[in-house]
């Protein structure tokens, strides 16, 4: 499949801009990428400063919101689009619950719009690959896996969301012969990632001494998967997929989060030495939970190893250390990035 210009919609978030810096390295890949990114709190220019430097030729960024559908339309036929990767998505569980209206405009009218906008030119379309989460299927017990068929039980406004738009985009291929394909992903970790997600907070504030929050008893279980490998896993179906599937990407790896933020002190605890307060596993101080807490999560992605031949390269440890070792090194990143004045800084030097 030959892509020539390929927008990646949140491309200046967590996993897409991690997304984009692997693909610019693949020689499977001589396109263009364009990265339509409205640049909210978590998506952050810096993450991808080099990139725009480098590869002036290869990438260009563009403050877009995909809920303004004239907006996403221009930038289309400007750069003759033909394939969409995207991760534009509200997604932090806390923030919709406090404030879902945000979660359906984004997650389900953003991905409207997209579909839309390819569905008026799917003469020369070649794909649109979704982006979504093993949230949309619930919770599971303390056994069995998520499959493609699991029926769909979201429990959060930012599941409820994401189940929407994943049957929005089956539903316009199914419908209208439009060219895509699904993956639902576990839980991602790994450099770039706003320091309000479970790993880098507790980096963070083990780090710095401070509190670590955990939610009820810290029992609850998800699937890790390193970034990386989860954008391999990303291409591997946008290249060799069958059109109208739907794909589960899981890391191979279950841990409960107290396991998680006992191993993080350890780490550090290792790298920085034990100060004065005593080993940082003391840092740890449980919260209350959560209203609709998905209990357990846990990724069966046979079919995809099945059909396409890929598993995971990273196994937890390796990828913890290295993002452990990425947050320590990057203190100014994280620090730009929790300013108060970097949204001010972002709206005066992209426009707001």
């Amino acid at each position: 499949m030959e892509i020539k210009n390929l927008m990646v919609t949140g491309g200046s978030g967590f996993i897409g801009s991690n997304f984009i810096r692997y693909l610019l390295k693949r020689n499977d890949f001589t396109g263009r990428i364009i990265n339509a990114d409205k640049l909210t709190y978590a998506g952050n220019p810096d993450n991808l400063k080099d990139i725009e430097k480098n590869c002036p030729e290869r990438y260009r960024f563009e403050r877009a919101d995909i809920c303004d559908f004239q907006q996403m339309e221009e930038l289309y036929r400007r750069h003759d689009i033909d394939s969409i990767c995207h991760f534009a998505a509200e997604s932090h569980v806390d923030r919709s619950i406090k404030r879902p209206d945000a979660f359906i405009n984004t997650n389900i009218i953003g991905t409207f719009n997209l579909l839309e906008i390819a569905r008026a030119n799917q003469n020369t379309f070649r794909l649109f690959h979704h982006i979504s989460t093993d949230e949309v299927y619930g919770s599971l017990g303390k056994e069995g896996l998520f499959s493609e068929t699991t029926p769909y039980r979201p429990n959060s406004p930012y599941s409820a969301s994401k189940a929407s738009s994943d049957h929005l985009v089956r539903a316009y291929n199914k419908t209208y012969g439009l060219p895509t394909t699904i993956s639902n992903c576990s839980n991602n970790y790994g450099p770039y990632q706003f320091p309000e997600k479970l790993i880098p907070l507790i980096i963070l504030n083990a780090s710095g001494g401070e509190d670590l929050p955990v939610y009820g008893d810290g029992k609850n279980v998800r699937d890790w998967l390193y970034v990386e490998d989860h954008c391999d896993a990303i291409w591997t179906i946008m290249k060799g997929g069958n059109r109208g599937e739907t794909y589960n990407i899981g890391g191979n790896r279950e841990m409960e989060n107290l396991a998680i933020v006992e191993m993080v002190c350890d780490m550090l605890d290792e790298i920085l030495e034990v100060d004065a307060q005593g080993p940082r596993r003391n840092l740890i101080t449980f919260v209350k939970d959560r209203p609709g807490h998905d209990r357990r999560y846990a990724i069966d992605f046979s079919k995809l190893r099945s059909e396409l031949d890929w598993v995971p390269e990273e196994s937890f440890e390796s990828g913890l250390r290295k993002t452990v070792r990425w947050y320590l090194e990057n203190s100014e990143w994280v620090a730009r990035v929790k300013s108060k004045e970097y949204q001010s800084w972002i709206d005066e030097h992209y426009g707001s």
